[in-house]
């Protein structure tokens, strides 16, 4: 599904990337962590082919990125990030930018089909927003919009679904929903890599988990091997401790000493 080989990536003087190596297999729902910097959304824009390495190689749905057409690839993937939203005209109603996912279009300029209508309406009802389809975009909540494009996603089917930080900006009870949806949507056919920043997002959907640090990967595997104490410690030079409730992973920092 995803495999990453020893991927360096330089930006003139500056080392982001230092010998990535990763393994997604097809239906493991992964979660990559690291504080801000260390290369995670890096990573994503090569997995998008958006960013080529310096040197190493990707291969992404059993294609060898440089040997084949990126866009092609980019449909079989479900996208969302911060900079979508951004993308996106807030006066279009809410079922027309769910049912430009059927395409990977940031907006129609063309008569749409009434079957891909029917099929964004269904997509809302799924995230709960059936109500709000024909309201203009902008009108939604951040939490709102963000279900929306989980919607939008969905209407292509995608083998594999990537999302950087969606539940940034969201308050307690908007990332709980979001998160809820997102359960109750993916499948075990589908792959998935949902990068955060924090552990309490780790629901049981996710599987595994991928832990960076200063451009390279400290651990990753199954999320119980990956997210204890001593390795969380590594990657965030904090005194942390964890503990687990219904499979989720809750975070507790120390005392922090003053350097």
């Amino acid at each position: 599904m995803i495999h990453l080989h020893n991927l360096t990536f330089r930006r003139g003087d500056r080392q982001i990337l230092r010998g990535v190596d990763l393994t997604i297999n097809p239906g493991e729902h992964w979660t990559l962590l690291g504080r801000n910097g260390c290369g995670k959304s890096t990573v994503l824009e090569m997995i998008t082919g958006y960013l080529f390495p310096t040197s190493g190689k990707i291969d992404v749905l059993g294609n060898r990125f440089g040997q084949v057409d990126v866009r092609e690839i980019r449909k079989r993937i479900g996208y969302i990030s911060p900079a979508l939203i951004e993308k996106m005209t807030l006066r279009d109603p809410v079922w027309e930018i769910v049912a430009s996912g059927a395409f990977a279009y940031l907006r129609f300029y063309e008569e749409i089909a009434e079957e891909v209508r029917e099929r964004a309406y269904i997509e809302l009802e799924r995230v709960g927003l059936k109500s709000l389809a024909e309201q203009p975009f902008g009108t939604l909540s951040q939490g709102e919009r963000k279900k929306a494009l989980l919607a939008r996603t969905m209407m292509a089917s995608p083998e594999l679904l990537i999302l950087d930080e969606p539940c940034a900006g969201l308050d307690l009870y908007e990332r709980e929903k979001f998160l809820s949806a997102l359960s109750e949507l993916t499948s075990d056919k589908m792959s998935m890599l949902y990068v955060t920043h924090h552990i309490e997002e780790i629901v049981p959907l996710f599987t595994h988990v991928a832990l960076m640090s200063d451009g390279q990967l400290v651990a990753s595997g199954p999320k119980r091997d990956v997210l204890t104490p001593d390795k969380l410690q590594a990657a965030y030079d904090l005194p942390l401790e964890i503990r687990w409730r219904d499979d989720r992973p809750w975070i507790e920092v120390g005392k922090v000493e003053q350097r």
